[in-house]
């Protein structure tokens, strides 16, 4: 059972979203693109479970640093569970995984959630050992029985300019062994993040990482901001946001979170995989104004 009810209103109305903006460039395929799009009602600070639909949302793609959402969701269950001891150390680096998407704080907190370190290659006993470690993620995926999450990959770290050692071998032949996800379980990740989880004062509070500021002057000091070119340059300044975005030479994704009003909040995500799409900097702004417009105009029971 799908965390979402479906809605044929939205699934209609994302169709023609994606047809319009793919209109804009001949080179904009949406056999590229993948969407899942949620809406949810709030009645006195209570969110329902939301309504939305999808494109391609079950397909699996490369989600560059939008893995990180996972990893920050396991840093917080594992400090939760005690596998894992709250320091100031461990927060700066989620914080800056998820606020400035430092790939050396990934990397840094996948060895803390797995026992294991990057290095040379290994053989044999150590090496089969090596694996079973860094499959722990995972494992921990796997248990907790969200559908939606069945078949994903989040084992590998995230990297500047690639792999060596040990991790290059752990990707597998034709690199099989890629982290791959869905917009759908991405969605599910970020809806958990945001709404499931009940901050404490001494919590690892990813909901905070994840906040962005859309004022340009703000934007104009960050070149790194995750909002030029993601979801969030398409919506107004004034909005409260949340979002976590991933950009390599592959692929463009943005996944977002947003108020609209006191009785709505929207959670998009896109996917984009291909070239043409890193380089591009119109795609995710124009589908996240279309999908705001949309909001502005409609009420839903």
């Amino acid at each position: 059972m799908s965390f979402y009810y479906l809605n044929k209103e939205m699934g209609l109305a994302l169709n023609d979203i994606l047809g319009r903006v793919c209109s804009y460039n001949k080179d904009f395929s949406r056999e590229d693109i993948s969407i899942t799009w949620i809406n949810y009602k709030i009645e006195n600070k209570i969110v329902f479970k939301g309504f939305g639909s999808g494109i391609n949302n079950k397909k699996m793609i490369y989600p560059a640093s939008v893995v990180k959402l996972v990893y920050g969701l396991a840093a917080y269950y594992w400090i939760k569970k005690g596998r894992l001891l709250l320091s100031d150390e461990i927060i700066d680096a989620v914080r800056k995984m998820l606020s400035f998407s430092s790939n050396n704080a990934t990397s840094f907190l996948i060895d803390l959630l797995t026992g294991t370190t990057s290095g040379p290659c290994i053989e044999g006993e150590l090496w089969e050992n090596w694996k079973y470690q860094r499959s722990i993620i995972n494992d921990w995926l796997n248990d907790l029985n969200w559908d939606e999450l069945i078949g994903i990959n989040c084992c590998q770290k995230t990297w500047d300019d690639g792999p060596f050692g040990r991790e290059k071998e752990f990707y597998g032949f034709e690199n099989k062994n890629r982290n791959a996800m869905t917009t759908d379980s991405a969605a599910r990740v970020l809806e958990e993040i945001m709404i499931h989880i009940d901050y404490q004062k001494n919590d690892l509070n990813l909901r905070s990482f994840l906040k962005r500021n859309l004022h340009k002057d703000f934007l104009k000091k960050d070149f790194f901001n995750q909002i030029d070119g993601f979801l969030g340059a398409g919506l107004p300044e004034s909005i409260n946001l949340w979002s976590k975005a991933g950009l390599m030479s592959e692929v463009r994704h943005d996944s977002a979170w947003w108020i609209n009003s006191n009785s709505l909040q929207t959670l998009l995500v896109v996917f984009c995989n291909g070239e043409k799409y890193s380089k591009d900097t119109s795609f995710l702004p124009l589908i996240a104004k279309e999908v705001y417009k949309f909001n502005k105009r409609y009420i839903y029971y």
